[in-house]
């Protein structure tokens, strides 16, 4: 006859906790042990960083994730997208990328995969050195080690999908002391409907070099896209990075930035958002090196039924290190934008300096706005501060503008780009009028 377990005390042993996976998450593990032997490097390295995920999608009693429930938003898993065909090169030839040739050094991602064909690898400035991920895992090109070094957490959701599916991408060098010119556009693209498409990319930017960066997003049809790009800047290096973020309505949408800064070096960032259903963006900043700093800014537009979510950590590790952030939220129809910022504080890092302002527009009365902005201080000889505003449009200024024969929707227009015009200015030059047009379409769709 069985006999029931039995702990040391006596008691009934527990059962064990048997996690019920969603049709969702039952997809995603075969989808990756059809994907694990098919994709360039090593299988085991790929099993590693694909173990997170083994346990499930992040839920809503995971304080990172509270926000952004991927075990119920995420429905379904799609396929891998098979490399572009001919026809899907003609069709982004035909309709442009953000940034024109005499404009950037294009590098372009389709549907996850490296294209040289629209590419700009023979033009390459001294001082700039290319190779494609998939080529590299291939050969195994030495920069590969550097991978991870940046510090996104592996056990992060979206890192993890990255990491785990990622066949392409690229790995950008910038020799020390390199001054860029040109803005170096990586622009992923989709084309086509149903996929999953993965990218990772490594920019490793040696001492006093300087660049800018550009990610562009886009692509119409509903796909899953997922990426990771990883930073390291040497001592005195400084880089700019713009992200443009305008993939179609149906989209899945997992962005991860992870930038290392060593000694005296700094990063720019600003991201624009206004595409996908369901989007997250991820920036984890470690400061590595005395006399750093980190600026990130943002602006999100929401409209619609979207769910897009801006996640920001940094991590103050080292003293004497500067951070800024400032983020802002347009949000109409039931849209739910999500701001989440962390600032760490280490019991060395005295001579901190770290501010944090969040702060978001409602149009609507069924649009949401979730801002969690933290200070995690552990040093004594800091200055930090945060703060967080969520308000309706200006009555009294709408009013102010109606008497001068402005109708509602034009002076919700002026309050709205007056409302995020202190961001996108502060974008490059080179890009800026990129930033704007992203804006400008997204004000346009909401008439």
């Amino acid at each position: 006859m069985p006999t029931t377990p039995r702990s040391p005390e006596g008691r009934p042993a527990a059962a064990p906790v048997m996690p019920i996976r969603t049709p969702a998450e039952t997809a995603l593990v075969e989808a990756f042990a059809l994907a694990r032997e098919r994709l360039p490097g090593d299988p085991d390295v790929r099993a590693r960083a694909f173990a997170p995920l083994e346990k499930g999608l992040p839920h809503r009693r995971i304080e990172e994730w509270k926000y952004t429930d991927l075990h119920a938003l995420l429905r379904e898993v799609k396929p891998l997208a098979a490399p572009p065909d001919a026809a899907a090169v003609k069709a982004i030839r035909k309709g442009g990328l953000p940034l024109g040739k005499a404009e950037a050094i294009r590098l372009v991602l389709v549907n996850g995969s490296f294209v040289p064909a629209l590419s700009d690898l023979d033009a390459l400035p001294a001082g700039v050195e290319v190779v494609p991920l998939g080529r590299a895992l291939a050969e195994g090109q030495p920069w590969l080690a550097r991978l991870g070094e940046a510090g996104a957490p592996a056990d992060n959701a979206a890192v993890a999908l990255a990491a785990a599916f990622a066949g392409d991408g690229v790995m950008i060098r910038l020799a020390a002391g390199a001054e860029v010119e040109r803005p170096i556009l990586l622009a992923h693209v989709q084309q086509g409907d149903g996929h999953a498409a993965y990218a990772r990319s490594l920019v490793i930017a040696e001492a006093r070099a300087s660049a800018t960066l550009v990610e562009s997003h886009s692509g119409p049809g509903a796909h899953q896209t997922g990426s990771l790009l990883e930073i390291l800047a040497g001592q005195g290096a400084s880089l700019r990075h713009v992200k443009l973020q305008g993939e179609a309505a149906g989209t899945v949408h997992l962005a991860t930035l992870a930038v290392r800064l060593d000694a005296a070096a700094a990063i720019d960032s600003l991201v624009v958002e206004r595409g996908a259903a369901l989007a997250r963006q991820q920036m984890f900043v470690t400061f590595a090196g005395e006399g750093a700093r980190a600026a990130l800014k943002g602006v999100t537009l929401a409209g619609g039924i979207r769910h897009l979510d801006t996640t920001a950590v940094i991590d103050h590790a080292v003293p004497g290190c500067i951070s800024t952030e400032q983020f802002k939220a347009v949000i109409d129809g039931r849209a739910r934008a999500v701001f989440q910022g962390r600032i760490n504080v280490a019991p060395r890092a005295q001579k901190t300096d770290a501010r944090m302002v969040m702060r978001a527009l409602m149009l609507s009365e069924g649009s949401e706005a979730d801002l969690k902005p933290e200070l995690w201080i552990n040093a004594d000889d800091v200055q930090c501060a945060h703060g967080a505003t969520a308000s309706a449009i200006d009555e009294e200024q709408i009013f102010y503008l109606a008497a001068r024969g402005i109708p509602r929707p034009e002076a919700e227009t002026m309050l709205v780009e007056a409302f995020v015009a202190e961001v996108l200015d502060a974008a490059p030059e080179a890009v800026r009028a990129a930033a704007r047009a992203l804006a400008a379409t997204w004000l346009k769709e909401r008439d």
